[in-house]
């Protein structure tokens, strides 16, 4: 499957690019609606570099977008639902994800802290 992703508020800003610094907030779950690990818990955004296999695949394809589905833009809010192949696959992420779990996440894209200087070819 990949990555299916569900828009719960259109964003009217930028698109991140591979390589950018994004910040967003997310709640992941497990089919069950069992809450895994949350960036609101925590009371702190989560910084990382987009499409340069930093995260699981589903956050690249789904943030970057994929397969006719378009990037997420700066002050979106999405639901990734993501199979296990683009997740953590056969090996879990022990104890917390059992292995080949499929992952839903709400996330919301902050802001884009550093645009990459590379360039699309």
């Amino acid at each position: 499957m990949g990555v299916k992703k569900t828009i719960t508020k259109p964003g009217g800003g930028v698109v991140p690019k591979k390589g950018d610094t994004i910040e967003i907030h997310y709640t992941g779950k497990l089919t069950d609606g069992s809450t895994f690990d949350s960036s609101l818990t925590r009371g702190s955004p989560f910084v990382t570099e987009i499409g340069t296999g930093r995260v699981i695949k589903g956050w690249d394809a789904g943030i970057l977008g994929q397969a006719g589905d378009p990037p997420m833009r700066v002050g979106e809010e999405a639901t990734l639902t993501i199979s296990s192949d683009f997740g953590y696959g056969a090996r879990g992420f022990p104890p917390v994800i059992p292995p080949n779990s499929e992952l839903i996440f709400d996330v919301q894209l902050l802001r884009i802290i550093k645009t990459s200087q590379k360039e699309d070819l």
